[in-house]
């Protein structure tokens, strides 16, 4: 299988990463281009662990976060191991590490080490609030960044409900991205400098950009904002109304799209109500608007509404759940869903990749690797012969998937 072309073609990325945030980093590269070598450990990602639900045995949450990805198992607790990811680092563009603060260090592999033997190098650590401040030894979590980013407190049906938090886990994901983001600017610095240099972000942060809106209220007011629902801090309507069968979001917030509603709805009257007048009229009286809108959009389909929104131009849509969204037209038009085989599940469907590049399109061709599937690969190029090789599978310093078929 030929390696994914794409923008980042010819970057060479360590992973040491698992569950989430990290990995969400290392995909992004992958399909961008890079050859990514994930590390896991001899039982493999914990992520490996996460089912039901599996396809024929095999996590689908791994392979989701792990596609376009060459695996290799060491295990780090035995000496031969690390010299082998120290050669491998020695090569590397870019490390990924999501090890509690000092782990990377106490094998001699932190950005210190590592850099005085590549200075080409990009470390790049996610943690769960960053290297440095108070917080920089704890663990983190997803839905402890929520919750101290802000973010849970206006997430929900609004004020006095339990806190809720966003069901995606928010903070690593855009965590994995802002890394992502960070390791393609350092790169871009270091083909023009020659060095490489240390990138660090954490959940707490990615939690925080979230909060832009929110923020932005609270540093001009003092007050702090409150959960919505669906609702917009900022623009009305702007939200999730009922239809007679169910549910549809109408952006309508500026003034044209306003009018515009209400041609629609046929509700003229409302242009001559002082309390919906404008967009800081309606915000004020948000409850009354979504009451009076509702009993509107209440006498008709989500369907019905949706053709007469998109006739007039007005911004509508439904609510889909999960499965309307992988089938929905446009989504697979942006190839957002794309097909992969894999060694032991089979061919599967995956996410597609969100950027699209005119000249050097983003292609996910490989599935998630089984444990250890590339390691004799990757010790082969790294000039290691079968008996050397031999001896590290025996020793339990090195794992590989032997019996596999790898296709790759």
């Amino acid at each position: 299988m030929t390696a994914p072309g794409g923008p980042l073609k010819g970057m060479r990325v360590i992973e040491l990463a698992h569950i989430m945030a990290g990995p969400v980093c290392g995909l992004m590269l992958a399909d961008m281009g890079a050859d990514v070598i994930k590390v896991e450990k001899p039982d493999g990602d914990d992520s490996r662990r996460f089912v039901p639900p599996d396809i024929n045995g095999e996590s689908a949450a791994y392979m989701m976060m792990n596609r376009n990805k060459r695996g290799i198992a060491l295990n780090l607790k035995d000496e031969a191991a690390v010299d082998v990811l120290r050669e491998l680092l020695a090569e590397a563009d870019v490390v990924i590490e999501n090890y509690r603060k000092g782990t990377m260090a106490r094998l001699g592999l932190g950005y210190e080490d590592l850099a005085r033997a590549n200075p080409r190098l990009i470390y790049c650590e996610i943690s769960g609030f960053g290297r440095t401040g108070p917080y920089a030894e704890r663990g983190g979590f997803d839905l402890i960044a929520q919750g101290m980013s802000g973010l849970m407190s206006v997430t929900g049906e609004g004020p006095g409900r339990p806190p809720v938090k966003v069901a995606a886990p928010i903070s690593d994901i855009n965590a994995g991205i802002l890394a992502a983001m960070g390791i393609s600017a350092a790169y871009s610095n270091m083909l023009r400098t020659g060095l490489g240099q240390k990138v660090d972000t954490s959940l707490f942060e990615a939690a925080i950009v979230q909060t832009y809106w929110q923020s932005a209220i609270a540093l001009a007011t003092g007050e702090k904002p409150e959960p919505l629902g669906s609702a917009h801090p900022l623009n009305a309507p702007y939200q999730s109304f009922r239809t007679s069968d169910g549910w549809i979001n109408v952006g309508a917030a500026n003034q044209s799209n306003w009018l515009r509603f209400l041609d629609v709805i046929s509700a003229p009257e409302l242009d001559d109500d002082p309390r919906f007048e404008s967009n800081q009229a309606r915000i004020q009286n948000l409850p009354a608007l979504v009451e009076i809108l509702n009993g509107y959009l209440m006498h008709d389909s989500t369907e019905n509404w949706l053709a007469r929104m998109d006739a007039a131009r007005l911004p509508a849509g439904p609510v889909n759940d999960i499965l309307q969204m992988h089938n929905d037209p446009q989504a697979r038009a942006r190839d957002m869903l794309v097909e992969v085989d894999h060694p032991a599940a089979g061919t599967i469907e995956t996410i597609g990749h969100p950027v699209k590049f005119s000249e050097t399109p983003a292609k996910i061709t490989r599935a998630a690797p089984l444990l250890g599937q590339h390691t004799r690969a990757i010790l082969s190029e790294m000039g290691y012969d079968s008996t050397k090789i031999d001896g590290l599978f025996a020793s339990g310093a090195a794992i590989g998937a032997e019996s596999c078929s790898t296709g790759s």
